[in-house]
């Protein structure tokens, strides 16, 4: 078995589901203007310019080295603490949004008129996994604000090969895991939508990969059912 059926083998596990449900036993996922449906081309309630769990903050208060650092962490949780003004929720909001409070509440009980900063010195990394025709196949910390053709470079873009309108995302969406095709010329030519990557997804380009290893598995293991789920 060769290592790139083995990739695809990997990609296809978390997908292989047998059992109840609405399914459908076939590898047309969704393509065109449907794809965006199942991944848009923002997601939504997802802000990759917010603050977020692991964010490091860099945070000034004028005239108080002792509060001025670039090292306030936003936690699992997304709390991030800041001495005399206490923990508050940092998770989903903007940096001037965060400033405003801090400056509130060190005026309330502390600091009169106090000057603030408050920027994101560095993102959290997330993972996003891509996979089949590129010269780098692999698993890559990214930082929010990547797209299906940032994800491809990062991969040292597509083969001679590829098949460039056979560009798949899948995401797990709702507990259940979906999937989508994308037309990477068409994104290149500014013809469709650059849809963004999220934590957690797969990008798998060409499928050629994909297919061999469904027949291959069906061959080896007849009585297995293996679905998509879809919309």
């Amino acid at each position: 078995m060769t290592r790139k059926l083995c990739n695809a083998l990997l990609l296809i596990a978390p997908l292989m589901v047998a059992g109840c449900g609405t399914v459908r036993p076939n590898m047309a996922l969704p393509s065109g203007l449907e794809a965006y449906g199942v991944v848009p081309e923002v997601m939504r309630g997802y802000n990759p310019g917010a603050i977020q769990p692991g964010d490091r903050l860099a945070i000034r208060v004028l005239g108080e080295p002792d509060l001025s650092s670039d090292q306030y962490w936003v936690d699992g949780s997304g709390h991030v603490q800041v001495p005399l003004a206490g923990e508050m929720v940092a998770n989903g909001r903007s940096a001037e949004d965060l400033r405003l409070e801090i400056q509130k509440r060190l005026a309330a009980t502390y600091i009169r008129n106090p000057q603030i900063s408050v920027g994101i010195a560095e993102h959290a990394k997330f993972g996003v996994s891509v996979e089949g025709e590129v010269q780098r196949a692999g698993r890559f910390e990214v930082s929010p604000g990547l797209t299906l053709l940032g994800a491809v470079a990062l991969a040292g873009s597509t083969t001679k090969d590829t098949k460039i309108d056979e560009i798949y995302i899948f995401r797990q969406i709702e507990g259940k895991r979906m999937g989508a095709r994308f037309d990477l010329g068409h994104i290149r030519n500014g013809k469709s939508p650059d849809p963004q990557i999220i934590p957690g997804d797969v990008v798998v380009v060409g499928h050629s990969a994909l297919r061999g290893a469904w027949h291959e598995l069906l061959q080896a293991s007849p009585l297995f059912n293996m679905y998509y789920y879809l919309k």
